[in-house]
């Protein structure tokens, strides 16, 4: 228990002790993180390492928004899980971890897709707020949440053996629109997915963002607000780059024009004008193939992912050569593109149609929808 004159059990104060020590932190430092707040969305790569350091530092309250299964393919990266989690809900995984490393704390789970009609009430909570989405999107909702809401955001992501972090929407500080005032056009970026990642670069910025918010909530230090921290992890360098607050941002600028949060999947050009009407689920695909006129499936992913898992008969062509590739496809025949989750697969019916295919559809979910529904024992990744 603790005593009159400390807020610290005597767990908490042998647990602490190495930052009890610390001149810059002691036990005011320590005792503003045990009344400190940090929401972390992603319980992935980057919020793994985040909220393992949030979790052991002492902030006594741990959010983490995820709605998201564990599978075997997230364990290289996201080591806040393990074979044991597989199939369970991130959030569960998260508390269940977090929870035996350090009981003395409170965590919070958020088992719900981050919108614009939740995200206010869910940051209203907490006092600092961790990203560690893989979206445009959803980098752009916290975003503007945070801004809206008056919380510091701690930024990260990654690209192959790349990262970047920074601390926006403080007190005259730059916030994610200053740096990036547009999303980039889709399906320029590649996923995790497609592209690859090392599993230990989401370690390191992770870890930076944890480090960031912990010296936030303590009132230590000074923030990444203004800089750019950017990292080469095959050349182990790394480069800051000074971002400025825009005046004109729409946002946080002198005259901002976003005052509610928006329709974010509309603002970053990810919503097909094709229509729901122009998906398959996996179950209508299994009764069509086995029909009198069965389409044809086109895989438009990477050669690297055909060799995981692929529906037998497929015919793979790459979304980024299917532009040169089209005179190998019957255009009168009905034609399913398909990818790992649906996002290729509806830009591959898009050029499709426009190319004057009639009949295609895209297979909803992806090859990962087949694998959990029609066909349990194949490979998810």
């Amino acid at each position: 228990m603790s005593t009159p004159d400390s807020p610290f059990t005597q767990r908490e104060m042998m647990r602490y002790a190495r930052q009890f020590t610390l001149p810059e932190l002691g036990a005011e430092g320590q005792a503003r993180l045990k009344q400190g707040r940090v929401l972390v969305i992603g319980a992935g790569g980057l919020g793994s390492p985040a909220l393992l350091y949030l979790a052991s530092a002492g902030v006594g309250t741990v959010g983490v928004v995820d709605f998201d299964n564990v599978e075997r393919s997230n364990l290289h990266r996201q080591v806040l899980h393990g074979e044991s989690s597989l199939g369970q809900p991130k959030v569960a995984s998260a508390a269940e971890r977090l929870s035996d490393l350090n009981p003395d704390i409170t965590v919070t789970t958020h088992d719900v897709r981050l919108t614009s009609e939740n995200a206010l009430g869910i940051l209203a909570n907490y006092d600092v707020i961790v990203d560690g989405s893989d979206n445009f999107p959803t980098r752009y909702l916290v975003n503007d949440a945070c801004v809206l809401s008056g919380k510091p955001l701690v930024y990260a992501a990654i690209f192959r053996f790349e990262g970047q972090a920074a601390v926006f929407a403080q007190p005259d500080g730059p916030c994610y629109r200053c740096l990036y005032p547009e999303p980039p056009p889709p399906g320029l970026v590649p996923t995790c997915a497609e592209a690859g990642v090392l599993g230990v670069l989401p370690g390191v910025l992770g870890s930076i963002q944890a480090l960031e918010a912990i010296k936030l909530v303590a009132g230590i230090g000074s923030s990444l607000s203004g800089r750019l921290l950017v990292f080469d992890a095959l050349r182990l360098r790394f480069r800051e780059l000074a971002i400025e607050r825009d005046p004109g941002c729409p946002v946080c600028g002198e005259n901002p024009s976003v005052r509610e949060l928006v329709d974010y999947e509309a603002f970053c050009g990810l919503e097909s004008g094709a229509g729901q009407e122009a998906e398959i689920s996996a179950q209508e695909l299994a009764a069509s193939l086995e029909g009198s006129a069965p389409p044809v499936v086109l895989d438009v992913r990477e050669p690297h992912e055909w060799e995981i898992v692929a529906l037998e008969g497929a015919t793979l062509i790459p979304l980024g050569t299917l532009p040169a590739r089209l005179g190998e496809l019957d255009p009168a025949r009905p034609i399913v593109t398909m990818c790992h989750k649906g996002t290729r697969s509806m830009r591959a019916l898009e050029l499709l149609r426009a190319a004057g295919f009639a009949d295609v559809r895209s297979l909803r979910g992806g090859v990962d929808a087949w694998a959990r529904d029609v066909a349990p024992g194949l490979p998810r990744y």
